[in-house]
């Protein structure tokens, strides 16, 4: 057995999954009666919705916790730099979203509607908010998991020693390798879905996919080479695209192969030494960066979660959308560094839109399946991302001092 599952994870999850995809993309043609074959998609998504929401919660709080150890002022641009350009890409991903609309086959999908007033958004936001959070982490009620978590991690992080600290950030981690292991079954969770949709829907199921996928990629190439350079070009008051282009030819390019944020610290800290930054900086901002610069995330989260909302025909007002931006924003900074880590927060934002548990989890196994193309573009992104707001950083405060900055 050890042998046969060394073999097993030996292979690409890439390769995996496109097995996988292909034989439920024939099992649904060829045996569509076979309805057993659907179990196995069943079971996915309940370990996701299962292992979802501890996920966050102790994701949020071990980061706050630990986070802003050994940092100073000096690290607020860079910070500044990180968090507005995801929430900027967040932003860019509700306008795309509107401006083309994708929905996808759901089972169980039904019609519903968001709420529409503002004092009724903000009821039900609050009451949310303040739920039991062992109730919360038990209904998948998000708010009321990153609310709880969010105190607690701040909490903690103000009375908590360095040992708990530590603790926390282990515990993180070691759900972070449960999730791990659930990926792990994601080629037969994606044949048992994809047997489901072909079987009942047939193969234009797959024309919705590739719209979804063409959005997220819209969305992503224009935070890549409009957004940030926007961002860095004020920021600098200098042609910003030298720079941008530099990090994503000698990142970006890596980290879409490696599809790992944290593999390609090293690549990213050789850039940063390449243009002459302060080492003492850039080996605290790049490892930051890895962790809260998650453009790309915030821009999967935001798509596929008004995805599932226009799937349902919930009408998303311009209120909700800003809090989606927001909320978006920060779950893609405690974005797990596994792959596909971003697919999981998709619920916190579905719950936000009134889009239930089982839906929001189809919507994750549907990002599974884009996510050969999704996940290594999104940390493409994310990791050259770093570096350029990383450098960004430096090369202002050396421009505030009268020094001449070459990149």
């Amino acid at each position: 057995m050890k042998k046969i599952f060394s073999f097993y994870t030996g292979v690409p999850l890439i390769l995996r999954i496109a097995v996988g995809l292909v034989i439920g993309l024939c099992l649904g043609l060829l045996l569509p009666e076979a309805s057993f074959v659907s179990i196995l998609g069943e079971i996915f998504v309940g370990a996701l919705k299962a292992i979802a929401p501890i996920l966050v919660f102790v994701l949020v709080i071990g980061s706050l916790a630990k986070a802003g150890q050994g940092i100073g002022k000096r690290f607020g641009t860079v910070i500044f730099f990180y968090i507005i350009s995801t929430f900027l890409a967040a932003c860019v991903a509700v306008l795309i979203s509107y401006a083309f609309p994708v929905t996808i086959k759901l089972a169980g999908a039904a019609n519903n509607t968001a709420p529409g007033g503002l004092g009724e958004v903000f009821r039900t936001l609050l009451s949310n908010m303040v739920q039991n959070p062992v109730t919360a982490l038990m209904s998948g009620n998000y708010v009321g998991i990153l609310t709880w978590s969010i105190v607690l991690g701040l909490a903690l992080r103000k009375v908590a020693n360095d040992k708990t600290k530590d603790v926390l950030v282990d515990i993180s981690n070691a759900v972070s390798s449960v999730v791990g292991w659930v990926i792990q079954l994601a080629p037969f969770g994606i044949l048992g879905l994809v047997f489901s949709s072909v079987s009942e829907y047939g193969v234009e199921i797959f024309t919705d996919y590739g719209k979804l996928l063409a959005v997220l990629v819209g969305c992503m190439l224009l935070v890549a080479f409009v957004v940030d350079p926007l961002i860095v070009g004020i920021a600098l008051r200098r042609n910003p695209y030298p720079l941008v282009l530099r990090c994503f030819r000698e990142s970006g390019v890596t980290a879409f192969f490696t599809r790992s944020s944290a593999a390609n610290i090293p690549v990213n800290m050789s850039l940063c030494e390449k243009l002459g930054l302060d080492k003492e900086y850039y080996s605290v901002a790049i490892p930051l960066g890895a962790t809260i610069n998650m453009d790309g995330a915030a821009i999967t989260i935001t798509v596929m979660a008004l995805s599932a909302a226009f799937s349902q025909g919930i009408e998303v007002n311009l209120l909700l959308a800003i809090l989606l931006s927001f909320v978006a924003t920060l779950g893609a900074c405690g974005a797990s560094g596994v792959a596909g880590g971003s697919l999981l927060l998709i619920p916190m934002a579905c719950s936000l839109l009134g889009v239930g548990q089982d839906v929001a989890m189809q919507m994750v196994a549907v990002g599974f399946i884009v996510g050969v193309v999704q996940d290594s573009l999104e940390t493409a992104i994310n990791s050259s991302g770093d570096v350029i707001f990383c450098a960004t950083a430096e090369f202002r405060d050396r421009m505030k001092r009268g020094e001449e900055v070459k990149f």
